[in-house]
This record gives structure tokens, sequence and C-alpha cells, in this order.
């Protein structure tokens, strides 16, 4: 890939809209667009200031391809650091290419994938870390997912990385001092304050790889299992949740034959709700594949939602109890929420009796609800962002959500232990210069000080959505 020629893309995504934006980067951006752009007040382009707006058309010889917005930025004053025009023009995909295709045809070339993204890496408008969360603001679907990215691309993970590299930098660079005066047994770096630092950076790093935990969750939706016999309700309660007919609703036990999922946002936050094959004993192949697959979702899921018909219930069931056993015994970790369907059908007095029994049972949450009126769904849903630890975001603490980031975390973790074991044993300089470095360059690898071309193609070939522009 040539990073210092003209190329050219469509910013906005492909299909017919409004309008369509098209991106030109690079030395020679606006000299190329100027001789194919007329504006209106018949000035030339090249005479004009960075962020400037230009109503003309683009001609392709004598022929108006389209009337359009020209927008200037001269570099390095420019989300990629070059010369960039950008072309707002109507969106009709005809337009487009035919606009693209003349820009090719002036000297620019098409585009490869995250490659302006990659452009302003290379030329220091953001960080590796930044540049990487440009596409988590782009996929964001909610308002967690949307704050982490912003937080990220605002420079606050990279910050933090980059403060204790510093740090760390400067002690490594009194003890590669010291090696250099070693027959003097000249001391530089104080070992008490670089005891203290290491112990710093040990936290950091641990709050740091903790958070991976929330931040994944976060990240791609907290997914939920709606799990329980047949016909108690459970595509009623997901048709409930998502607020449309979703999953087929009958009076007939084991409609649901497969897995149903689909995802909304409560409170900010993703919840991916599966709809499972009801649980019990059967004889039908395909229902048995189901319900097999319902405790593969459990396993994945982040909570369990059991659903019981509480008009059927009694309160010596076996079965149901059985089945709570059989799900705690197998996923002792995961909060169980056990939820009475059709409570709207029972007396006062049936739903006194059946909150006692089922507000008892040792390791789960229980709430009674009518998936058909609603009556409860708003309080399930309060119940499931009980469950979710939101103290990071609401702190606006940072947040990891990108794998890469967590792996080198944990080796650069690791590298820093072995510094601690080697002050702790007094071990010489020379050692503990090597265990350092290492800390250093996976602290590198992180925001991009530390790369190579496999890892940069790898990333800016994978994160665009919908166009080739980012």
């Amino acid at each position: 890939m040539k990073l210092n020629d003209n190329i050219v893309a469509l910013a906005t995504p492909s299909g017919a809209g409004a309008i369509a934006v098209i991106r030109v980067s690079g030395p020679d951006a606006v000299k190329l667009v100027a001789p194919v752009f007329k504006a209106k007040s018949k000035k030339g382009l090249l005479e004009q200031p960075s962020h400037t707006l230009h109503l003309g058309n683009i001609i392709d010889g004598e022929r108006i391809l389209d009337e359009v917005l020209v927008s200037v930025f001269h570099g390095p004053k420019s989300y990629t650091g070059e010369n960039t025009i950008e072309i707002s023009c109507h969106g009709s995909p005809y337009i487009q290419q035919e606009i693209i295709q003349l820009l090719i045809r002036k000297g620019c070339r098409s585009a490869e994938a995250g490659e302006f993204t990659l452009r302003a890496f290379l030329n220091g408008k953001m960080d590796l870390s930044q540049a990487e969360a440009v596409a988590d603001l782009i996929s964001s679907e909610n308002q967690a997912s949307h704050q982490m990215a912003m937080q990220q691309m605002r420079g606050g993970f990279s910050n933090e990385i980059q403060k204790l590299r510093q740090e760390l930098l400067n002690f490594a660079s009194l003890i590669e001092l010291e090696l250099d005066f070693a027959e003097e047994d000249v001391e530089f770096a104080n070992r008490d304050e670089f005891q203290n630092l290491v112990s710093r950076i040990q936290n950091v790093l641990k709050r740091l790889i903790d958070s991976f935990a929330v931040g994944n969750v976060l990240k791609n939706g907290i997914p939920v299992a709606i799990v329980g016999e047949p016909n108690v309700g459970k595509s009623t309660l997901l048709n409930a949740l998502l607020n449309e007919e979703r999953a087929i609703v009958s009076e007939i036990a084991g409609t649901t034959r497969d897995t149903i999922e689909d995802e909304i946002s409560i409170g900010g936050i993703g919840f991916r709700f599966i709809d499972t094959a009801g649980i019990r004993e059967t004889e039908d192949v395909v229902e048995s594949i189901g319900i097999k697959r319902t405790f593969e979702k459990i396993s994945q899921a982040q909570v369990v939602v059991f659903l019981l018909d509480a008009e059927k219930f009694e309160v010596q069931d076996s079965k149901f109890k059985v089945e709570i056993e059989k799900i705690k015994n197998q996923f002792p970790q995961k909060p169980l929420i056990i939820v009475a369907n059709k409570v709207d059908r029972l007396s006062d007095a049936q739903i006194e009796e059946l909150n006692v029994s089922l507000s008892s049972v040792e390791g789960s949450s229980y709430l009674p609800i009518s998936a058909k009126s609603g009556e409860g769904v708003e309080e399930l849903q309060q119940k499931l962002l009980q469950f979710v630890n939101t103290g990071e975001l609401r702190n606006n603490n940072t947040i990891v959500t990108n794998s890469r980031h967590y792996n080198a975390l944990l080796s650069a973790l690791e590298e820093i232990n072995k510094v601690q074991d080697g002050l702790n044993n007094n071990l010489s300089g020379d050692l503990l210069a090597i265990d350092i470095r290492e800390a250093l360059h996976y602290f590198g690898e992180i925001t991009g000080e530390i790369t190579n071309d496999d890892l940069l193609g790898n990333i800016f070939a994978n994160f665009c959505i919908g166009s080739r522009i980012c």
C-alpha cells in the first residue's frame, strides 16, 4: 500500500440516499479536484483557504455530473493530516460512481479498507487505540458502547497508558545509565521510588484488565436466556420486552424449537434476549435438539430468566424444583431470576401464596408478571439492570473493550511482575532492564509506538462498516 499518493472513496454507506459524501486525500487532493469543479462564485478551488465550503458543479468535459458542495481542508489540519477534499453530492449510486471514476481517471486510486484512518494514525492525528475506537464508535448501538468508544477516542485510555510508559521509560533510562558506569558501582535509579512506581503500575494494569469483563459485555450486549417449560409464555415475554411480535405465540406446547434472539437497549445498556425452546422430557427428535441448544445458550448467557406458569404452579411442584436445581448446579455463578407469568389470572390470595413460596428460593431473585398485559415487565427490566456493573461507566473510568489491548495488558503485567520479583530479590540492573524493555514493548503495542505492517493491516482492514472510507 502506497501512503503518499492520492486516494478516493465513498464516505457514506453505499446505496441510494438524499446525499452522499466522497472523500479525496493526498498531497495533490485539491489540485486533482480543482479542474473538475466549477464554483458558482467563479473562484478557483486552488486559491481557497482551508476549512471552507463551495457550491458548484462537478464536470466531466462538457458534461455536468452533479451540483455539489465541496469542503476544502489543507493538511495537517484535516482528518488524515493530508490535503483533503470532501464532495457532498446527491445520493444516486450512479452519480457516486461517476464522480469516483472521474477522479480515478484524473490520478486518484481507490482507497483500501481503513486507509484514511491508517493515514491519520501514521500522520500523528491519533494513536492506534484511538484509531480502533473509530470503529467502535461507528458500530455503537447503545449509550454504553457509545460512551466507551468516545472516552477511548478522546484519548482517555491511551493517555493513561502513555503516562505509565513515560514514567517507566524514565526509570529504564536511569537503569541503562547505571550499566554504563557498572565498574563505579553507581546507582542513579532510586530503588524505593522505583518500587512505588512498579506497585502503582501493577494496580493500574490490574484495574484495566478487570474492566475488560465489564467492557466486553457492555460493548457486545448482555445476553439474557429466557428458559422454562413449554407454553409458559417465553415468546410472549420476549415480544413484550422487545415491544414487537418477534416470536410466534401459540397455545400449542413446543412451538419454539430453536432459539430466537433480538437486542434492545435498557437504561442505555444493550441486552440481547434469547427465547429458548421449552425444557421438558420429550421423544420428539427436533424438539430434543432445541432443548439441548437451550442449555448451550444458558452457558453463554450472563443472566438467566426462568419463566413459569403461575396459574399451573403448585407450591410443592417437584418438576420446577428439579429444573431450577439443574440450572443452579450447572451454572452456579449465573444470576437467576425466577419469573412467575400469568399472575393476572390469579386471585390476590393465590398471588400471595405464590410470592411466599418463590421468594424463598435460595440463590435467585423473584418477580411476578403478566407478559400478555405488560404488568411487571418494566420491573423485570430494572431488575436486569441491577446485575450490570455500570459503576465504572458512570464514573467515566477507563474501560477496556478491545481484546488486543486486553492481551497486551496481560503481557505487560506479567513483565512488570517480573520486575517486582527482581526488585524484591535485589537483581542487578542489567537483568531488571530486560524485563522493563519487554513491559515497554507491550505498552507501545497498545498505542502504536511499536507496531508492524501485519498488525496495522489486520486492524485497519477489518474495522470499516458499510463503507471503505474509515
